[in-house]
């Protein structure tokens, strides 16, 4: 067995903020703080955008491509589990559902409005319809993401029962591969993927999430 770095700082970082973001736009919409919730809306929305980004250019287990299997694959990764350099077939599954849940969660939000007060940033280049379903689908959208998410935590239970430590691999970065399963490097400095990142959180933060973070910090 050797010990390989196969999560560069990014991509942890990108999964433990979305963590936290996450987070802070269910308690924030909970409690009814809605600039809040759009600061942190835009910001996931930056850290997405960002990891779709270094998903074609970046390390070579962070890029998207590496995320399809065929069923045949997933099916066998099912029967047999083995270790892989990067997501397993099904966990490559789980990481292409998020995106899409999340991605679902960001644009609705971006169209929805409360019709008095709140409306979101593309509210007004859409038409009424466009904004009831928005405003449906958002909701709807954020109670399956959450049963995503809790799908997500159950498997990460199951594979620490069976001796592979997926949270401590997110954290350190490494895993324990075979010899000759592993390569001598798998992963990039990402500096370039926190350039793109405080380059989008700097746009937003002077365009859409202007308002809301005067608010929050007037």
């Amino acid at each position: 067995m050797t010990t390989l770095k196969v999560w560069d700082g990014f991509i942890r970082c990108f999964h433990w903020f979305l963590v936290v973001s996450i987070a802070v736009l269910y308690f924030s919409i909970e409690e009814g703080m809605i600039e809040l919730h759009f600061v942190a809306g835009f910001f996931t929305l930056a850290l997405i955008v960002t990891r779709l980004i270094w998903g074609v250019i970046g390390s070579k287990t962070a890029r998207l491509s590496g995320l399809l299997h065929s069923p045949s694959a997933i099916l066998k990764a099912l029967k047999t589990p083995s270790e892989s350099l990067g997501h397993s077939a099904p966990g490559s599954c789980m990481v292409i559902v998020f995106f899409i849940l999340i991605i679902t969660q960001l644009v609705s939000g971006l169209m929805s409005s409360d019709g008095i007060l709140t409306d979101g940033p593309l509210a007004q280049h859409v038409s009424s319809d466009t904004i009831d379903f928005a405003n449906w689908l958002h909701e709807l959208n954020f109670d399956i993401l959450l049963y995503a998410i809790g799908l997500h935590v159950l498997a990460i239970i199951v594979y620490r029962i069976k001796g592979k430590p997926l949270v401590k691999a997110m954290i350190t970065g490494s895993k324990e591969l075979k010899a000759d399963d592993s390569e001598a490097k798998v992963t990039k400095a990402p500096w370039l993927a926190w350039l793109i990142l405080i380059a989008l959180l700097l746009l937003l933060s002077f365009t859409w999430a202007k308002e809301p973070l005067t608010y929050l910090f007037s």
